[in-house]
C-alpha cells in the first residue's frame, strides 16, 4: 500500500508516514491569541482522541501565543499560515511543531526560502497545502477549469520549489470540496510522491452533510492505501471532527480499540426512546477508549437478544423494563430507566478487569 512506503515525518513526538498509524487532526476555532480559550479547547480535543492540533496564526500576537499554549497541551501543534511569511517564522520560533503554508500565497521565492531556512535549522516539517480554490491562473488556463490534474500539478510545483531549496521534511495536502475530484487527485498524487499525505474534504459542510461527504471521500481514499493523517472538516464543534474521524478509521479497520456502538433503526415495536438512549450510549462510551468492545442498543425485548448476539454487551428496552445482554445471553432484567446506568456499571467492570 502507498502509506507503507511514504517518508516518515516527525511532528513533535508523533510521526506519520512509513506505515505508522494514521493520526487524527483537528483545528481550533478559538482566537489563538486567547490562550486560555485555545488551551481549553485543545485539552477537550485531546480527551476526545485528537493526535495533532492546528491553530490559525493570523497575527504576530497569535504566533507569540504558541509558546504559552504549548506549555499547557500534550499533542503537537501545527501553525496555519496564510500570506505573511514572517508569521511562519515567528510561529516556528515560538515552538510550533509543524507549519502549514501554501508557498504560492506567501510571496516570492526569497520569502519561501526565509521560511524554509528556519524550518531546516529547527527540523520543523512543512505541510504544503493546496486547495481547489487557490489554483494559479496558468493552471486554470491550461485545464480550462479546476481539475484533479490541476490540483496535483500545483501541489507538486510547490513541493519542487521547497526541494530545490534543499528541504524534504514535507507533508502534502490537496483538498477540494468536490468529493470525487478530491478522490481522483489523491489517486493521481499517490503515484507521484514519496511524502506522507494529509487527507480531508475541505469545506465539507455541517455535521450532517460534512460527515457524509467526508465518510465517502475519506473512505474511498483510505481504503486504497492512501493517506497518513486525516481531518474531517465540519462546520461545528471540533469534537465532532474527532468522533467522526475515529469512526471512519475503525470502520475501515485502520484503528483498533474503543467501543463500537450498534443500534437498531427502530420500528413499530419500539416502546422506549431508543434514539435518545442510543445517543446517550454513544456519548458515554467515549470514556472507555481502552476497551475494544461492541455494544448493542436494541429497542425490542423480543428480538433484542438475538440481534445483539454478535455484541460483547447489549441492552434492549421494552415497555417499562429492559434487559442486559452479554454475548447474546440475557443476564439481568432491570427497570427501563436504569438501562444506561446498568450498562455503564458493566463497562466499568470490564475496564477494571
Amino acid at each position: 500500500m502507498y502509506r507503507d512506503h511514504t517518508k516518515v515525518i516527525h511532528i513533535g513526538e508523533r510521526c506519520i508516514g512509513g506505515g505508522n498509524p494514521i493520526l487524527i487532526q483537528s483545528m481550533t476555532n478559538t482566537k489563538t491569541e486567547d490562550v486560555e480559550a485555545t488551551v481549553q479547547q485543545i485539552l477537550r480535543l485531546e480527551e476526545a482522541g485528537c493526535d495533532i492540533i492546528r491553530c490559525t496564526i493570523p497575527t504576530m500576537e497569535a504566533a507569540e501565543a504558541v509558546t504559552e499554549i504549548k506549555k499547557q497541551i500534550h499533542i503537537p501543534l501545527v501553525a496555519d499560515i496564510h500570506f505573511d511569511y514572517k508569521l511562519a517564522i515567528a510561529a516556528m520560533e515560538h515552538g510550533a511543531d509543524k507549519i502549514r503554508i501554501n508557498p504560492g500565497n506567501i510571496g516570492g521565492t526569497d520569502k519561501v526560502k526565509a521560511v524554509v531556512d528556519v524550518a531546516k535549522e529547527r527540523q520543523i516539517p512543512i505541510r504544503v497545502g493546496v486547495n481547489s480554490g487557490s489554483l494559479e491562473k496558468d493552471i486554470l488556463a491550461k485545464y480550462g477549469r479546476v481539475t484533479a490534474e490541476g490540483i496535483v500539478e500545483s501541489a507538486l510545483q510547490k513541493v519542487r520549489m521547497i526541494e530545490e531549496l534543499g528541504y524534504e521534511n514535507l507533508v502534502i495536502s490537496i483538498k477540494s470540496s468536490d468529493v470525487m475530484m478530491c478522490v481522483k487527485a489523491h489517486e493521481l498524487i499517490a503515484e507521484k510522491t514519496k511524502y506522507p499525505i494529509h487527507v480531508g474534504i475541505t469545506e465539507a459542510g455541517t455535521v450532517y452533510s460534512g460527515n457524509i461527504k467526508s465518510a465517502v471521500g475519506l473512505g474511498i481514499i483510505l481504503h486504497q492505501g492512501i493517506g497518513d493523517t486525516i481531518r474531517v472538516s465540519l462546520t461545528g464543534d471540533p469534537i465532532e471532527e474527532i468522533k467522526s474521524a475515529k469512526l471512519v478509521l475503525k470502520t475501515l479497520g485502520l484503528r483498533k480499540g474503543g467501543i463500537t456502538v450498534v443500534s437498531c433503526p427502530t420500528c413499530g415495536r419500539t416502546n422506549i426512546d431508543l434514539i435518545g438512549l442510543a445517543t446517550q450510549v454513544e456519548t458515554m462510551v467515549t470514556k472507555y477508549d481502552n476497551l475494544d468492545l461492541k455494544v448493542a442498543v436494541m429497542g425490542c425485548v423480543v428480538n433484542g437478544p438475538g440481534e445483539a448476539k454478535e455484541a460483547d454487551l447489549g441492552i434492549a428496552g421494552g415497555k417499562g423494563e429492559g434487559l442486559l445482554i452479554k454475548k447474546g445471553e440475557i443476564v439481568r432484567k432491570v427497570p427501563e430507566h436504569q438501562l444506561l446506568s446498568v450498562l455503564e456499571e458493566e463497562l466499568k467492570h470490564w475496564n477494571e478487569a
